[in-house]
């Protein structure tokens, strides 16, 4: 599931979420509402492009990811692992659910 928000300072930003609700991917700001529907709407040909998942380790020793888009511009990020391994399920839960997602579900 895709939600979109819209923020207080007029940006929208979405997040990516499993059947069950958890969050896969939290966007970056979108200055308009046609700008993150374009986004949203190509995360689907992301999955037949290349993309990259920028790996990452916080001051904490928690792990995370970015995603980025194949001109290397940042789509969003992922929540907080424990572990590198529970970083990699999150990346292969997000490959697997960009893969399924509808064409009315990302609008």
């Amino acid at each position: 599931m895709i939600k979109i928000n819209k923020q207080e300072n007029n940006t929208y930003n979405f997040s990516l979420n499993t059947t069950t609700g958890n969050a896969l991917l939290y966007s970056v700001g979108f200055s308009s509402k046609e700008e993150i529907k374009n986004v949203v709407s190509g995360l689907k040909l992301l999955d037949k492009q290349h993309y990259k998942f920028e790996r990452k380790t916080d001051h904490n020793g928690n792990f995370l990811f970015n995603l980025k888009d194949k001109k290397g511009q940042l789509i969003g990020n992922s929540q907080l692992y424990g572990s590198e391994a529970g970083m990699e399920n999150g990346i292969k839960n997000l490959k697997k659910r960009i893969a399924i997602l509808k064409v009315s579900e990302s609008l």
